[in-house]
C-alpha cells in the first residue's frame, strides 16, 4: 500500500485552488493565442482547416496534478510543469502543411518543446498516433497589440496534425480512454487501430500527391467564364495564374484568393495581363529571399509581397489593408 505524504497532498490542493482562481484569465489567454496563431497563418497564406483552442478544466488539472508514478507525484510543481493548461490545435489538409505550420510558429513564437509524435512512432517500427506537439511562448521582442500583452505571461501547448491524423486520434482516444474495452477484445482492436493508422498514412501521402499533381496541371487548364458583373479577377483564374507564376509555392486558402483580388481591384488591376505587366519587372526570388521566411510562403503571400515591393506605401494604405498596417510596414522595411 502506497503512503501519501500529507505535505504533497496539501501542495496539490493548493495548486488546484490557485488554478481555479487563474482559470478565467487562462480562458482569455486561450482566445488570444487562437487569434494570434490564426492571424499568423492567414498572413503567411498557409492552407489549414481549423485553429481551435481549449482551456484545461479545473477537474482535469486536479486529476493531472495528483498523478503519481512509483508513489511519487509526476508533477511536483503542477502550476509550472503542466504545460497544456492552454491547448491549441491546428488541423491541416496534407502532411506537408504540418511541417509548414511548425516552421511558421518557430519563426513567430519561442518554441520551448517540439516533438514529432509520428516520427517517434515510425522510429519504433510501427503505425499509430501521429501529431506534431509544440510548447510555445511569446518572444519578448515580438510586437503585440495592447490587448495581447497579457499573452507574454503564458505558455501554450499546440498540436498540429492533418485532418486524417485528427480523425484517427479522436476516435482512438474516445474508444480507449472514454469507453471500456473487454480484455479479450484488446488484441484485435489494437491490430485494427494499427491497420487503420497505416491506411490513413497512405491516404495522407496520396492527398499530398494529388495536390502536387493538380498544382502542376493548374496553369494549363482553361479558366471558367468570369462574372461580368464583378470586375475583380476570379479566385479560380487568379489561383491558376499564381500556380504558374510561383510554381514552388503551396496553395493558399480559397478565401485568400478572393481577398487579394479585392486589393488588386483597389490598385486598378482587373485582368491577368495587367497583373503580369505589374509583376514583370520584379525579381520575385530576390523579394522572397529578402523576406527571410523560415517557412515556404504560399501563393497569395508571394503575390502580397510582390505588390508590397512594387507599390510600397500605396499598397500599405489600401482600404483592404487597414487591419494590418503595422505588419505591412515591418515587411516593407525588409524590402528597402
Amino acid at each position: 500500500m502506497t503512503t501519501v505524504d500529507p505535505n504533497e497532498a496539501d501542495r496539490v490542493r493548493d495548486a488546484v485552488r490557485q488554478y481555479d482562481e487563474r482559470q478565467p484569465a487562462l480562458v482569455r489567454a486561450t482566445q488570444g493565442f487562437v487569434a494570434l496563431i490564426t492571424s499568423a497563418l492567414d498572413d503567411a497564406g498557409i492552407n489549414y482547416l481549423t485553429v481551435t483552442g481549449r482551456t484545461k478544466t479545473v477537474e482535469s488539472f486536479a486529476g493531472k496534478a495528483a498523478r503519481r508514478v512509483d508513489g511519487k507525484l509526476l508533477y511536483p510543481d503542477p502550476l509550472e510543469q503542466i504545460t497544456d493548461q492552454i491547448g491549441l490545435r491546428v488541423i491541416t489538409y496534407v502532411r506537408d502543411d504540418v511541417a509548414a505550420v511548425a516552421r511558421l510558429l518557430a519563426g513567430e513564437l519561442t518554441v520551448l518543446e517540439d516533438r514529432d509524435m509520428g516520427q517517434e512512432t515510425a522510429e519504433q517500427g510501427r503505425w499509430g498516433y501521429s501529431s506534431r506537439h509544440l510548447v510555445v511562448a511569446v518572444d519578448a521582442s515580438r510586437t503585440l497589440r495592447p490587448e495581447q500583452e497579457a499573452l507574454r505571461t503564458y505558455t501554450a501547448s499546440v498540436q498540429i496534425r492533418t485532418v486524417l491524423q485528427h480523425a484517427w486520434a479522436e476516435f482512438e482516444h474516445d474508444i480507449r480512454y472514454k469507453g471500456t474495452i473487454p480484455e479479450a477484445f484488446a488484441p484485435d482492436l489494437n491490430r485494427r487501430f494499427t491497420l487503420a493508422a497505416g491506411l490513413l498514412e497512405l491516404a495522407d501521402q496520396e492527398f499530398s500527391t494529388i495536390r502536387d499533381r493538380l498544382q502542376e496541371a493548374l496553369p494549363e487548364q482553361p479558366a471558367e467564364a468570369a462574372d461580368e458583373d464583378d470586375p475583380r479577377l476570379s479566385a479560380q483564374e487568379l489561383a491558376k495564374f499564381l500556380a504558374g507564376t510561383y510554381p514552388d509555392a503551396g496553395w493558399s486558402r480559397t478565401e485568400h484568393y478572393t481577398w487579394i483580388s479585392g486589393l488588386l481591384l483597389e490598385l486598378g488591376i482587373t485582368s491577368l495581363e495587367e497583373l503580369a505587366h505589374v509583376l514583370g519587372g520584379l525579381d520575385s526570388e530576390a523579394t522572397n529571399a529578402r523576406m527571410g521566411y523560415r517557412y515556404p510562403p504560399a501563393a497569395v503571400r508571394r503575390l502580397d509581397d510582390a505588390l508590397l515591393a512594387v507599390y510600397g506605401q500605396e499598397y500599405v494604405g489600401l482600404h483592404g489593408n487597414s487591419h494590418r498596417v503595422q505588419q505591412l510596414e515591418e515587411r516593407l522595411a525588409k524590402l528597402r
